[in-house]
């Protein structure tokens, strides 16, 4: 029989909200399992203790920011409407049916002015990455690191031109030192002390957003973005480091520094890494030897000149310090310049008779010239590890982890564009996507352990 339900809903009812709310709903486990009382004590220096008007409760805030994140709220207006019907947002946040919602502008305003320019965000991820680790979801032996591409809230077509300074190297000083000590056991001069000329370079700046980055990269949308450098923990694929830079910034410049913060900060033992190929560089290897871990990273491909052999072809021979082509002819040590390349360079005499010449090179003075740097064997350890057996099953994982991590974060989170505009704010969108993504992973791996 047809029926319709047209009557409006206007009785009155006596119900319980903790009824209301399905027992396996994700906020239920997270308010069992997590303990925000730390956020209170992380925030306590910001408020007046004795004076002004009653705030809101900082660990309601943060938990509706949390809702959210953890639901791709994008808005905080609309995340203040979602609370108002939403009866398990209300249940988590401690609210009865008839209490009023926080203003979306409450958030805001601490965002912009009570918090601005402190490490409260980086705090409270650092919190839940220690409850992690508490709770033995976190080894801190092996760690995944990638980097992905936040579309920064700006026109692409809208920038400006300047010339920037270039910054100086963090391992500047190391590798000059190495050069030096290059030269003198090759018997060569110490290069003269290079002049204080600031390197300049050409960037387009947004006009909508200028501490955003230009990026352009093969296989990679163009335009202004942010880049989300994030390391998770092999066990549990807790992440443990989240860090935001410029789209035009390269992934392998604050690597280094961001693994010795993980190693400070948590006390992590590091045994061994697995990166991209965008971190197959010098300084990265040496740091890895330095610290004696375990480094896995990808092989950068390199199109060599067609119709040449690539460098591959010519074998270094480590006792004599130098190069045999493929005609078993020697490349002898010449130099070593200012980059911490060694130059071996062939003899043009027995070149220009040689039938492999044209495969060879091309040079007018028939001669071929190898570079080496000065960290290079670092290099070749690197790629022998990812060669061998516990190399190639660490890399395979390395997809199954820091690449999930990117996927949930940008297809559940709203990870995919940035929210607001500035550095500091991508990276305050940033730390707390990933803090939700470790308190899903502490919320329901202990509902599982029961």
């Amino acid at each position: 029989m047809l029926s319709s339900l047209k009557e409006k809903q206007t009785s009155y009812e006596l119900v319980c909200i903790e009824e209301l709310v399905p027992q396996d709903h994700l906020l239920r486990k997270i308010d069992r399992y997590i303990d925000f009382s730390f956020i209170t004590e992380k925030v306590r220096p910001f408020y007046c203790e004795n004076n002004g008007r009653p705030s809101v409760d900082p660990v309601v805030l943060f938990k509706m920011m949390f809702v959210g994140y953890l639901f791709g709220i994008r808005s905080e207006r609309q995340l203040e409407k979602e609370i108002q019907t939403n009866i398990a947002y209300r249940w988590f946040l401690g609210l009865n049916l008839g209490d009023k919602v926080p203003d979306h502008t409450t958030i805001s305003w601490n965002r912009r002015t009570r918090f601005a320019d402190t490490t409260v965000f980086q705090d409270i991820f650092d919190e839940i990455v220690l409850l992690a680790s508490n709770h033995r979801m976190v080894g801190g032996r092996v760690l995944m690191s990638d980097s992905t591409h936040l579309k920064a809230n700006a026109n692409k077509k809208k920038y400006t031109k300047e010339m920037v300074e270039v910054g100086t190297r963090a391992y500047e000083e190391e590798l000059n030192q190495a050069i030096e000590e290059e030269r003198k056991a090759k018997g060569k001069k110490a290069l003269k002390p290079r002049k204080e000329a600031k390197e300049e370079k050409e960037v387009k700046v947004s006009t909508s957003d200028p501490e955003s980055g230009y990026m352009y990269r093969e296989n990679k949308p163009e335009g202004f973005f942010y880049l989300d450098h994030r390391t998770t923990d092999l066990k549990y694929n807790i992440i443990t480091d989240v860090h935001v830079t410029a789209g035009n910034v390269h992934d392998s410049t604050p690597y280094v520094a961001r693994l010795d913060r993980q190693m400070k900060r948590f006390q992590f033992q590091v045994e061994a890494v697995a990166l991209d190929s965008g971190y197959l560089t010098s300084p990265i290897c040496k740091a890895l030897h330095d610290r004696k871990i375990f480094g896995v990273i990808a092989h950068r491909r390199f199109s060599p000149v067609k119709g040449l052999f690539p460098k591959k072809k010519f074998v270094y021979i480590e006792e004599a310090d130098h190069y045999v082509c493929p005609s078993n002819q020697i490349l002898s040590y010449r130099t070593t310049d200012r980059e911490g390349y060694s130059h071996y360079k062939s003899d043009p005499e027995v070149c220009k008779d040689c039938p492999l010449l044209v495969q060879c090179t091309r040079s007018k003075k028939k001669q071929k010239v190898i570079t080496r740097h000065v960290w290079e064997k670092h290099k070749e350890q690197i790629r022998e590890n990812r060669l061998s057996k516990s190399g190639k099953m660490l890399y395979k994982k390395r997809s199954q982890s820091i690449e999930r991590s990117f996927a949930d974060a940008k297809e559940l989170h709203g990870l995919r564009y940035c929210r607001m505009r500035g550095l500091r704010n991508v990276q305050e969108q940033a730390l707390m996507t990933a803090a939700c993504q470790n308190l899903k992973k502490i919320a329901n791996h202990l509902a599982k352990q029961g």
